[in-house]
């Protein structure tokens, strides 16, 4: 680190920047998270608040803290409000938008796999069909059929549109769902056509054959789309006095 003398670092926000990084990585900062005011470390330092207040922005740009108006300065990357907004999605939409969107971005995904994807990728998709056919239980078979399309989405190579991928599936998987995922269970199709379906698309995908591909996995969405338009018909029947009486 470069030396300044006292007398001329009164406003170098170099030595500011210096100085605040040094004791972050010595972790002699902070014990709860939070750091001292910038007037604590301006007194601290023995430099202006100005110099302070330039390095804690060049601080928060490299993500070692972030600030919150009213409540001070904290070490580590600004949480994100994920969460929050997720929650905003989740009140927001239903299961028949989700699969409007799963129809337009899971084809297009495994067409990329199909275009992308090594052959270690295609044996992890036939290892995890595997593992839908053999479990035995609900919840199983479906946190496997969701790693199965996540793979896909992976192996397609783009990670914008995994990205977007994920954000799907954090929706269809919230809470808030789960009466209608257990409803969609219960009714789902002959579980030999799902794993016949789940072949072709995987089969496709090793045949490096797109158009083949996302056609199969779009007749694969189609075929749960109306499981669910179904189910959802139903939940709204029994939720409806005037259905019963009308």
């Amino acid at each position: 680190m470069v030396q300044v003398a006292e007398g001329s670092a009164s406003n170098n926000s170099v030595y500011a920047l210096d100085k605040l990084r040094e004791l972050l990585q010595a972790g002699e900062l902070t014990s709860d998270g939070r750091l001292p005011t910038e007037r604590a470390l301006a007194e601290m330092l023995g430099i202006g608040r100005r110099a302070v207040r330039r390095a804690l922005e060049v601080l928060e740009a490299e993500g070692s803290v972030w600030r919150r108006q009213g409540a001070g300065t904290f070490v580590g990357e600004r949480p994100s409000d994920w969460d929050g907004q997720l929650g905003r999605i989740v009140a927001g939409t239903d299961f028949l938008e989700i699969m409007e969107v799963r129809l337009r971005v899971e084809p297009q995904l495994a067409q990329l796999a199909a275009l992308r994807a090594k052959p270690r990728d295609v044996e992890k998709m036939r290892e995890i069909c595997r593992k839908i056919t053999e479990s035995d239980d609900a919840d199983a078979k479906e946190l496997w059929d969701g790693a199965f399309h996540r793979q896909i989405a992976q192996s397609a190579g783009n990670q914008l549109f995994l990205t977007v991928f994920d954000v799907i599936n954090r929706v269809r998987e919230d809470d808030a769902w789960q009466v209608i995922r257990e409803r969609a269970r219960s009714s789902r199709r002959d579980q030999n056509v799902i794993h016949v379906q789940h072949e072709r698309i995987v089969e496709a995908i090793a045949a490096r054959d797109p158009a083949r591909a996302g056609e199969a996995m779009r007749e694969h969405l189609l075929g749960l789309q109306e499981v669910l338009i179904r189910v959802t018909s139903m939940e709204h029947e029994e939720l409806n006095p005037l259905s019963e009486t009308g």
